[in-house]
Formats: structure tokens, sequence, C-alpha cells
């Protein structure tokens, strides 16, 4: 699975899920995302294997680069993301 946390600009919520209904990714079995407070949200995504993960990257980085816009900076060290991935494990 992978995790990613991240904010959004306020007036720019509805353009990220629209971009989000477009996004699509060999391997990703489903995703989900929370919102976790004001303008915090965290993305989960659900995939085949580790090897789907990987091999969607530059389709995820390339998703990442059309909404970047539409996110505030978690701090200088993250940028606008905070992504994490693994297997399940329970």
């Amino acid at each position: 699975m992978n995790v990613v946390r991240f904010k959004l600009k306020p007036e720019c919520v509805d353009q990220y899920f629209v971009a989000l209904a477009k996004f699509n990714a060999e391997g990703l079995r489903s995703q989900y995302v929370a919102k976790t407070g004001e303008n915090d949200y965290c993305f989960v995504g659900l995939w085949e294997s580790e090897d789907a993960i990987a091999l969607a990257r530059p389709r995820m980085l390339a998703h990442l680069d059309e909404v970047r816009s539409f996110m505030q900076e978690l701090s200088s060290e993250l940028g606008v993301t905070d992504p994490v991935s693994g297997p399940i494990v329970a």
C-alpha cells in the first residue's frame, strides 16, 4: 500500500478531487482519501504488489505534477507531500 499525507489550499479542494477522479494506474486495486484536519488529507492506495507500486511511480509523479499547485507546503524538508509505502502486515 502507499499512503500520502498532504494539505490542500481551501480554494482548490474541488479541483483536486476532479483530478483525482481521472487518476488511474495499472495495479491500483482501490484508493481512499481521508480528511484528517481542516485542510489536511491522507491518500491511501491499495496495490496488487510492491512491483505494481514501483511501476506506477512515473504515473504517480505525473499526477502530483498535475495537482501540486492545489497543495500547501507541509514543510521545507518535505515539500507538499509526505509519502510512504510498504507491504500490508496486518
